[in-house]
This record gives C-alpha cells, sequence and structure tokens, in this order.
C-alpha cells in the first residue's frame, strides 16, 4: 500500500478545501488531461450530477473533473463551481470561437447537515468558495492527505468520527490502482471483516433517532491502466464490494454510497484484457476497503 494515495497514479490531482464553521467541506479529483470515468451507485439516497453522461451508452466519451462534498443538495454547487473554473482554464469539450469550453463534471454528496456546524448560510452556502479553495490546492505538496478534511470533514462513520481515506498500490506489471473514500457511513466501520451474524449494529440510530440523515459514502478509484467506459464501470462495481469488507451495514436505504472508477491512460492505448481487468477491480476493492479504515484511523 502506498502512503501517497490516490494521486499516485498518474495523472490524478487532488484538492481539498473545509469550513471549520460550518464544519463541511469539498474534495476534488482533477485528471490532468480528459479522462474515462463511469460510476456505480449503490446507495438508496444518492445526490449526483452529470452521472447519466458516464453511462457507457452515451455520447461523453471523457469527463474533465470530479467533484466530492458535504452539504446534501447544496454541496452539488461544487460541481457547477468546478465547471466554471475548468472552462476559465479553457479545460472541457471546444464549442469554437468566441464559446466557452464545456467540461464534464460528474459531482456527488453525502450528508453532513445536522452535524452540528453552523448551516445559517442564508443564500450563500459555502461550496462554491470551498470549490475555489480545493482547485487552487489541487496538486500542491501534502495536497492528498486523510483523516478529516475536505468533503470528509464533518462526516461521521458509524459511531466514529468520519474523514478521508487516500491509498495506491503499484500492479505487478507496473500500473497504479488508488482510492480515495470520504466516509461518512449509517453502519458501522470495522477494523477487521464485519461480523457475519449476531446483531446488525447500528449506534446512529441508537444515539440520535435520526436515521435517515448524516449518511453516505462517496469516492473514486483510479488507474493508469487503459480502460474502456464498460470496463471503468465494470471497476466501479468491482469496488462497491471493499465496502461490504469494512462496513455493516451497507447500501441501505438511508445512505447514497457512489464510487467512480477513473482511467488516466490517453486515448488510442490497447485496453486491458480481461484477466487485468479482474486484477484492477480486486485490487480497487482491496483499496476501498482499506481507505474506509484509514478514514476512521483504523488503518
Amino acid at each position: 500500500m502506498n502512503s501517497s494515495g490516490i494521486s499516485a497514479v498518474p495523472g490524478i490531482y487532488v484538492g481539498h478545501a473545509h469550513c471549520d464553521v460550518a464544519r463541511t467541506g469539498v474534495t476534488l479529483i482533477l485528471p490532468h488531461e480528459p479522462a474515462v470515468m463511469a460510476v456505480d451507485v449503490r446507495g438508496g439516497g444518492p445526490g449526483t450530477r452529470e452521472t447519466d453522461a458516464l453511462n457507457p451508452i452515451n455520447l461523453v466519451e471523457r469527463a474533465h473533473g470530479l467533484a466530492l462534498a458535504g452539504g446534501s443538495v447544496f454541496g452539488l454547487a461544487a460541481g457547477d463551481e468546478l465547471a466554471l473554473l475548468l472552462s476559465a482554464a479553457g479545460r472541457g469539450l471546444p464549442m469554437g470561437d468566441g464559446l466557452p469550453a464545456v467540461p464534464v463534471v460528474p459531482a456527488a454528496i453525502l450528508f453532513d447537515i445536522t452535524n452540528g456546524g453552523d448551516k445559517d448560510w442564508g443564500m450563500d452556502p459555502p461550496y462554491r468558495r470551498l470549490t475555489r479553495a480545493a482547485f487552487a490546492a489541487a496538486g500542491q505538496p501534502g495536497s492528498d492527505g486523510h483523516g478529516p478534511i475536505g468533503a470528509g470533514f464533518g462526516a461521521r462513520a458509524g459511531s466514529r468520527a468520519g474523514g478521508i481515506g487516500s491509498v495506491s498500490r503499484v500492479l505487478d506489471d507496473g500500473n497504479i490502482v488508488g482510492a480515495l473514500i470520504a466516509a461518512n457511513s449509517f453502519g458501522e466501520i470495522y477494523a477487521d471483516a464485519p461480523p457475519g451474524d449476531g446483531p446488525v449494529e447500528m449506534p446512529k440510530l441508537a444515539k440520535h433517532r435520526r436515521f435517515g440523515r448524516d449518511n453516505t459514502i462517496i469516492g473514486a478509484v483510479a488507474t493508469n491502466a487503459p480502460l474502456t467506459r464498460a470496463q471503468a464501470l465494470r471497476v466501479a462495481m468491482m469496488a462497491q464490494g471493499g465496502l461490504t469488507r469494512a462496513v455493516r451495514p451497507i447500501h441501505t436505504p438511508f445512505d447514497g454510497d457512489c464510487l467512480f472508477a477513473i482511467s488516466t491512460a490517453p486515448p488510442g492505448l490497447t485496453p486491458v484484457d480481461d484477466v487485468q481487468l479482474i486484477e484492477i477491480g480486486t485490487v480497487a476493492a482491496d483499496l476501498v476497503a482499506a481507505a474506509v479504515r484509514q478514514a476512521v484511523g483504523l488503518y
């Protein structure tokens, strides 16, 4: 396992920003160049932006950035602001002379509204400001950290303080796989495999009686191995298995669990074969489990 996190994958920048007063934050994952991206959503209460565009049957071939945020629906403004920032930098689908570039910017949010922070923001939620700060921080030394930062700043995972986990691994063929997770689960997170029987622990329900709130795991896995869009979707689906190794219960009606998969390989390379795909997806699941535990201080 690599301590440098998901940014060890060539072609990936990460930026985090948070607000101490509101107890919320934003995390950006920025490919250096447009990247293949897919998404798999398993939770019963997701909050997302432009995820339909990532379906392999649809038009868009590559995406330009990914925004993860707290704030429930208000946090989706992070995707809007990131699109503006990328367009201003000339990054996006070219539309012709005198017209702005149009970036493809998916986003996902977790629910941290009732975590005790001051959310009395009226018409000015902090997510656009935080996105600008995270964008400025992306790629700077120490920008790919872990713990209570970015989208995980105000998170709580079961009975534990939540946060960000970011890990990576070098494969035998030299390609790298990484995972970044914002852990805010309804379910409890375990240092080892969750119990296979016995009572289902629900510490958020027992403590707060607000079982439909303050939940959701969001994140991404990335690799520099060349993947098709359909292969990226398979990796995202396999990576969700990592959540089941660390969290119980998982994918509940009260979570919006959502994992993205990114390939930073340039266009024109031969995609991996099925055996390589199996290895990438399996390692991605391993890393997701490790990142979840790291986010709450168990790894």
